[in-house]
């Protein structure tokens, strides 16, 4: 380690010496601007039109090969990279006197004519060179040959710390996030095709609620009191059904107080979206045709996720929960006591927590022996009543079971939807039980939001809503296998607090 920080201690010195000889020869060494004409890919994909033509590129230099009087050298921008070959007698002894202080990593401009080398690579030949940002801490060496990458950035623990290097040096990185653009961009255009209203609710609220979670607390100061983080958007685009909007739609960020695995984030990006005069079975259509179009619009009908093939372009099953079980487990949990529950999961090995409400031993039982099954996307629906306080009661069931589906893909949860309980009477019944639920130690359950009731109390119309986690929509486009390889800048434990 002694020998690793000594040699970063003679590369530091050495940049700092260049840097000062660079501007000892009258060049700022960060300049303020450049006149770029082209990208790499533009250049590449365009020779015969571009061949002998002057362009100007601009990135960042990854490769260079100095042999005396002249230089070749790879640039990256954000198509991609190009080889730029650098000659004394093109750019002139001073100038190129300034190129030779230039590193891999450096920020250079570019100006010259198009060619093809002997060799056959598309190139620049370079008539001006301009130092735009002189690289002081050496890139991650990452060795090329015959497309093949050796001794890559690999660590994933520094790739998300230092995102900027990942993406600098692994290319592949960056198309992750392109995708992941692109599919929050047709997610938009689809909701805007289909005459819903995009909108902005507040992030910040006086009480949380539309999802069973432990929210972050910080304090209002203007106002003296403590606010939330939203965890979901739900309630607020309700209130706007109830005034009067026909379909609104919410892309932003939920934050939940919970843990982190390779599904689940604390701050995480979803999108709701509410209809009136819907329920249950029209959203369930609806995403169905979101998700095989999003496909189909950027070539991945058929995906890996998990290591699962998977073809969105085939019907989704759509099956009951209570059908789920018994398929899954041979049992059936139709009328069961969590008495009954517990004995259920003590015969099965399952280990959970003593004293769990009814919901909770339920969701673990499903958690534990049906998600993982559902690999084939399947519409998860008719859930019971108990862990569903903001759904509306099945047509023609004994009032235990709601109109809700998940949606699960590759064993993993993907939406969440109701046709919206819009009897203002059992949503007070439904959100006073939750109350009770939370003085039993349940921490997720739903609080008791007297605004939202009154606001249900002046008429909501037939509603149905959705939820879908866009982070596991890219990480399913893209076959990550988590999380955090589709977030930027992912939530990492401090330096100073690893031990």
């Amino acid at each position: 380690m002694n020998q690793e920080n000594n040699s970063l201690k003679q590369i530091l010195k050495v940049r700092n010496e260049k840097l000062a000889q660079i501007r000892e020869m009258g060049v700022e060494p960060f300049a303020y601007k450049f006149k770029q004409t082209h990208h790499s890919a533009e250049i590449l994909g365009n020779f015969d039109m571009l061949e002998n033509k002057e362009v100007a590129i601009a990135g960042r230099i990854m490769s260079l090969r100095k042999m005396g009087k002249a230089a070749f050298c790879h640039i990256a921008d954000a198509q991609g990279r190009i080889q730029s070959y650098i000659a004394r007698d093109e750019l002139g002894t001073e100038a190129y006197s300034v190129f030779k202080k230039c590193d891999i990593g450096d920020w250079i401009g570019i100006s010259g004519t198009v060619f093809k080398t002997k060799m056959g690579e598309i190139s620049i030949k370079a008539k001006t060179a301009e130092i735009l940002a002189k690289n002081m801490r050496p890139l991650p060496i990452v060795k090329e040959k015959d497309g093949q990458t050796f001794d890559a950035f690999a660590d994933k623990e520094a790739r998300y710390r230092q995102r900027y290097l990942d993406l600098i040096v692994n290319s592949d990185v960056k198309d992750i996030f392109k995708m992941r653009s692109r599919v929050i961009q047709l997610v938009r255009e689809i909701l805007l095709d289909a005459d819903y209203l995009e909108v902005e609710t507040p992030i910040l609220q006086p009480i949380y609620g539309g999802a069973n979670a432990k929210p972050f607390t910080t304090h209002y100061n203007v106002l003296g009191q403590d606010v939330y983080l939203r965890i979901a958007t739900e309630i607020y685009l309700k209130k706007l059904i109830i005034g009067g909007f026909e379909r609104v739609f919410e892309i932003g960020k939920n934050f939940r107080n919970e843990g982190m695995d390779r599904n689940h984030n604390p701050e995480f990006t979803v999108v709701e979206f509410y209809a009136a005069y819907q329920d249950y079975y029209d959203q369930m259509d609806f995403v169905e045709a979101m998700i095989q179009k999003i496909g189909a619009e950027i070539g991945k009908t058929e995906t890996e996720f998990y290591g699962h093939k998977i073809d969105l372009s085939l019907p989704f099953a759509r099956k009951s929960i209570f059908e789920l079980l018994e398929e899954h487990t041979g049992e059936d949990f139709v009328g069961k006591s969590v008495d009954e529950l517990y004995k259920f999961c003590e015969k099965r090995s399952l280990k959970i927590a003593p004293n769990l409400n009814w919901g909770q031993v339920f969701d673990k039982i499903f958690g534990e022996f049906v998600e993982p099954n559902l690999i084939a996307p399947t519409f998860v629906m008719d859930h019971p009543k108990a862990i569903s306080p903001l759904a509306k009661i099945k047509r023609g069931s004994d009032g235990e079971i709601v109109e809700r589906f998940e949606l699960f893909i590759g064993g993993a949860e993907f939406a969440n939807s109701f046709s919206e309980l819009n009897d203002p009477i059992d949503q007070r019944e439904r959100l006073e039980a939750q109350a009770k639920l939370r003085d039993f130690g349940d921490e997720e359950a739903q609080i008791v939001d007297e605004d939202f009731l009154q606001a249900v109390e002046y008429g909501m119309p037939p509603t149905s809503g959705v939820g879908i986690g866009l982070d596991r929509l890219v990480m399913l486009f893209t076959g990550q296998k988590s999380i955090r390889e589709v977030l930027l800048f992912p939530h990492l434990k401090s330096v100073d607090n690893e031990q």
